[in-house]
């Protein structure tokens, strides 16, 4: 049985590995890296893909928590949607509003798109892991498909798919400063990391252990909302993050959130930073959109995450079969 690495190392082995992205990231480009270019294009891209990273992971960790499935995340949910929903309100009716208030906007449509998913998820009569995606899936693709009505008829529809494509091109100085609410969010997750994870006990072990499970939940409702409605604003969406790296942390270090947070973050911050120099490289001086690397690259590890989940509860199933048949044969 393979030892359990230690999550010092794996935070200290994370760092390096953040840093050498970042540095590869700064580093990439098509001019002259100068102390201009630096401080207003290189330096403040690749602090916002750190950011993004970390948020949107530990975004996608309480996600999970909340709904004590494994396979749901602010994308599937209908937060994302719902976002963009009150963002194409606000292009339509105040299209003069700056960048904060338009996050705010933003942030209250994924709130309310994040409250409905949860009610809706409640009245599910079984909370299997396959069902509550599904209606995640429909829910989020109920309210895009009504947002991309609503964008036909307004003639934006160019405006909401660069909010549903994310992309670090446009990130210069004074234009991305807004996602350190976002990592502030994230920060109050990790404060508050106990009481989430005492929270995916199930509502009934929460209140024997005196945990006030509402408190809990609008705390990491109005967390996903802000992340989300940030995220929105000033990069657009990022398919599968919130999803995969809770899922991969969780499978090698456990549930416990305290511990996972920051190797989450760092994951997150790595994967981002690794989509983004990828589809810098692979047709320079042309740019891919991180959002297309995310998801082809998202893509394949869910798929791996799936065939073995498929796999190991495959050969569970032929474990227990077996002892039972060797019971049956010994008792014969």
């Amino acid at each position: 049985m393979l030892k359990r690495p230690s999550p010092t190392l794996t935070i200290v082995a994370g760092v390096a590995v953040v840093a050498a992205l970042a540095t590869l990231s700064i580093s990439l480009g098509v001019a002259e890296l100068d102390p201009f270019i630096l401080l207003a294009s290189r330096l403040p891209r690749t602090i916002a893909l750190i950011l993004a990273g970390c948020a949107l992971a530990i975004t996608g960790l309480i996600m999970q928590i909340l709904t004590r499935n494994r396979f749901v995340e602010p994308g599937t949910t209908g937060a994302t949607d719902a976002a963009s929903l009150a963002l194409l309100v606000v292009l339509l009716t105040i299209p003069g509003l700056p960048m904060w208030g338009k996050a705010a906007f933003a942030s209250l449509g994924a709130l309310i798109g994040v409250i409905g998913f949860l009610a809706l998820s409640r009245r599910i009569p079984s909370r299997s892991s396959v069902l509550v995606p599904i209606v995640g899936i429909l829910y989020s693709g109920i309210i895009g498909a009504v947002t991309t009505f609503f964008a036909y008829r307004a003639d934006v529809l160019q405006e909401l798919l660069s909010w549903s494509v994310g992309d670090f091109s446009g990130i210069t100085r004074g234009r991305y400063e807004m996602l350190y609410v976002a990592a502030g969010a994230a920060l109050i997750a990790w404060i508050a990391a106990d009481r989430f994870t005492i929270a995916g006990l199930g509502d009934e072990t929460a209140r024997g252990l005196g945990l006030d499970v509402r408190w809990v939940m609008a705390l990491g409702v109005v967390i996903i909302a802000i992340v989300s409605g940030t995220m929105l604003v000033i990069v657009g969406a990022l398919p599968f993050l919130g999803l995969i790296v809770p899922n991969i942390v969780s499978r090698i270090w456990g549930d416990n959130m305290r511990r996972a947070v920051p190797l989450v973050a760092l994951l997150g911050a790595a994967l981002v930073l690794l989509s983004d120099i990828i589809g810098r490289a692979v047709r320079f001086p042309f740019e891919i959109p991180i959002a297309i690397v995310m998801g082809v690259l998202g893509g394949v590890v869910f798929l791996w995450m799936l065939l073995g989940t498929d796999s190991s509860r495959t050969r569970t199933f032929r474990a227990r079969a077996r002892r039972r048949g060797s019971r049956a044969g010994v008792s014969r």
